[in-house]
């Protein structure tokens, strides 16, 4: 049988399956012992029965949710929309287009730097990106990562291995299935308009992303499309992944084309998002895009992550962890303390925590806060406090480079682009990153005109 990765069902996928269970407010109780004893089987049963427990996972999503569960989680976009905020006041500030044109360009241009910088150490625990980096005299990070300055016996250590991704390795930048979606993102808006539907993003991924050039959620969404399930029920079918990072990484195109219209921002993201994600892997989407299409007119990176907050529910376990990450900054806890109170609360080690998507907006959080507005600080932050390291430098350097603006983003971390950007979608294998920009500043003035 063929194995193929986020679609065989393996005891790893039954433990993230109850694991995601017990997060989301399930009663797992009348399915305890058969989780118990398919987690038992070795190897060989586990494939013999793949039938089996593909059923199993149709029995787990109906399960009930516990009398006493605390959080409004809906998935619909109206009760997501009943749940938010009450009489949150946007800042208004005026931007000509020029300004707004060079901050689209310059969120392009962080996304990608910031991208680039977590790629080659994406899966790196913290013991050993901490431990290389302080060896070579490079802790706390500053800079992309080389291989041509690890000597042989601390690659050997840390098992590092070149591959693309390493600063002195490429000359732009190389295939990411974040910049991927970015990307898709915008070529959606681009052929459907702005009443474009979740069955249009599952017609497009099946048209222009090859299969394999997805992970997770995405993965399994994929899988349910070809076999005839359309959303929302694709995000739900056999998927263990349904709260984790995926849909956040795609949101950053809808808010680049709803400037100053965060709420449009987030419904945008949803209609990605619920395509494959379900409860707070959707809100995680909303939140970055509406931060986003909110960052160019504010001045501080905590007003910027209240604006998200307030286009998503109130009183859901993403918010929650997100204002649990503002009390810290506004109590004054040093960096160090802010990353360590995460890895206490998430373990990197197990997959479910590591991909999940609020272990990984709270590091998002703390890049914005710790970094100050400042890009190297912003994204070298985000990077360094390990889990999903390319997501998160890139969402942050979206972020913070929409807020300054292209013309302001150092040299150190554009020029090693080359304008440059390598995807997997077909016409756009390799586009000028400029070219990219401009064609997304002209379709979100053609929806804001419209």
């Amino acid at each position: 049988m063929m194995k193929i990765e986020h679609l065989f069902v393996s005891r790893e996928t039954l433990r993230i399956e109850r694991e995601q269970l017990i997060d989301e407010g399930r009663d797992i109780s009348s399915l305890q012992e058969k989780f118990d004893r398919f987690l038992a089987l070795k190897d060989k049963e586990l494939e013999s029965r793949q039938d089996e427990l593909l059923s199993f996972l149709d029995a787990t999503i109906n399960l009930p949710f516990r009398p006493d569960y605390p959080f409004y989680e809906p998935s619909d976009l109206e009760s997501i929309q009943d749940g938010k905020t009450v009489g949150y006041a946007r800042f208004e500030k005026i931007l000509d287009d020029d300004t707004l044109r060079d901050r689209i360009h310059g969120a392009w241009l962080g996304r990608i730097a910031g991208c680039l910088l977590g790629k080659p150490v994406e899966g790196w625990d913290s013991q050993s990106m901490w431990g290389c980096l302080k060896q070579l005299n490079r802790y706390p990070l500053n800079d992309y990562f080389r291989s041509d300055t690890v000597p042989a016996e601390l690659a050997k250590k840390y098992e590092i291995s070149p591959k693309r991704g390493f600063i002195d390795l490429v000359d732009h930048m190389v295939m990411d299935d974040d910049l991927n979606y970015t990307v898709a993102g915008m070529l959606i808006v681009k052929k459907h308009g702005k009443d474009f539907t979740p069955l249009d993003v599952a017609q497009f991924w099946l048209e222009n992303i090859p299969a394999l050039a997805t992970w997770t959620a995405e993965r399994t969404a994929y899988r349910n499309f070809l076999n005839g399930v359309s959303p929302p029920d694709s995000a739900w079918c056999r998927n263990p992944y349904r709260e984790w990072i995926g849909a956040q990484i795609r949101a950053d195109a809808y808010g680049y084309l709803a400037l100053g219209n965060p709420e449009l921002a987030a419904e945008y993201a949803w209609r990605d998002a619920s395509v494959s994600h379900f409860m707070n892997g959707i809100y995680g989407s909303m939140w970055v895009a509406a931060m986003l299409a909110e960052a160019p007119f504010l001045e501080f990176p905590v007003d910027v992550i209240e604006a998200g907050l307030a286009e998503i529910p109130v009183e859901c376990r993403l918010a929650g962890a997100i204002k649990e990450v503002l009390g810290w900054h506004s109590e004054r806890i040093g960096f160090e303390e802010a990353i360590a109170r995460i890895h206490r609360k998430w373990d990197e080690k197990n997959a479910h925590h590591r991909c999940h998507t609020i272990s990984n907006a709270s590091i998002v959080a703390l890049g914005l806060l710790w970094g100050e507005g400042d890009f190297e600080k912003s994204v070298c932050r985000a990077v360094q406090a390990c889990f999903d390291t390319d997501c998160n430098g890139a969402t942050v350097g979206s972020i913070v480079g929409i807020m300054l603006g292209a013309g302001a983003l150092p040299e150190k971390w554009i020029a090693p682009l080359n304008n440059k950007l390598e995807t997997s979608i077909p016409g756009c294998h390799l586009v000028e990153i400029d070219k990219l920009a401009h064609e997304c500043f002209e379709l979100y003035r053609s929806i804001r005109e419209a």
